[in-house]
């Protein structure tokens, strides 16, 4: 059942995901009136298959990483008067059944920026992702203040006027992270929508254990810094004003 807003944009960022991508527009065609492809680099077959699905594409070359995607992808909602936009994976993890969750939920909560919250316990949830997750929630919570049980989903939905502006530190998987955190500081809601998650065996997955490691603890680093000097200031300076 498509939902008949005009003011969001669905986008499914996607790179070498040949065997889902296809599979995961229908199902976000199923409730998003607006769908773009961000065609981030990809060397296999996703260009022919977007072109054959008839899909609003972004593309270029090389790849650029996750982060970049997003960032063209917010532009491009901008600039196209949109209001909200949602991420959802091109690899098949993500449920597009519970993209209705998240247009009532903004209907209660217009302003906030609403991050998929997955079983971190459940028994197809891969190790290295349910540690990487309690390490980032760990490391958010230090520069935030806040408690989210899962900042490291690809499905969220960003409210456009609460992020225009920022600017990023990375471009790749970790950006993610980063958003989150100069969302918080800039006294953007943040709220957990409960979201179901599937791991197909025909997905890729493009995340480095130790080199993704490597780049969330850089960036937490600098985050840590900033937090100290500016993030936590700017909190306690707003909720001083209130």
């Amino acid at each position: 059942m498509t939902n008949d807003r005009n003011d969001i944009l669905a986008v499914i960022p996607t790179y070498n995901n040949e065997k889902t991508v296809a599979r995961v527009i229908a199902d976000v065609r199923r409730y998003c009136a607006h769908v773009l492809v961000v065609n981030d680099g990809s060397t296999d077959s996703t260009a022919q298959i977007l072109a054959a699905e008839g899909i609003e594409t972004i593309s270029y070359a090389p790849n650029r990483g996750k982060g970049y995607a997003i960032r063209r992808a917010l532009r491009h909602a901008g600039e196209h008067g949109y209001r909200y936009m949602i991420t959802i994976d091109s690899d098949g993890q993500h449920f597009a059944s519970d993209i209705p969750k998240f247009v009532e939920e903004i209907e209660k909560t217009p302003d906030a920026l609403l991050v998929g919250a997955r079983n971190l316990r459940s028994n197809n949830m891969p190790g290295k992702n349910t540690f990487a997750n309690k390490f980032s929630n760990f490391w958010f919570r230090l520069q935030t203040g806040i408690d989210l049980p899962d900042t490291q989903t690809g499905l969220r939905i960003y409210p456009l006027s609460g992020i225009r502006g920022e600017r990023w530190l990375t471009a790749r998987y970790e950006a993610e992270l980063e958003l989150l955190v100069a969302s918080a500081w800039a006294g953007v809601p943040l709220c957990p929508v409960t979201v179901r998650v599937s791991y197909p065996e025909d997905r890729v997955t493009h995340f480095r254990p130790v080199m993704d490691f490597v780049r969330i603890s850089l960036l937490n680093t600098v985050l840590c810094l900033l937090a100290a000097v500016y993030g936590w200031p700017r909190t306690l300076f707003r909720k001083l004003l209130r």
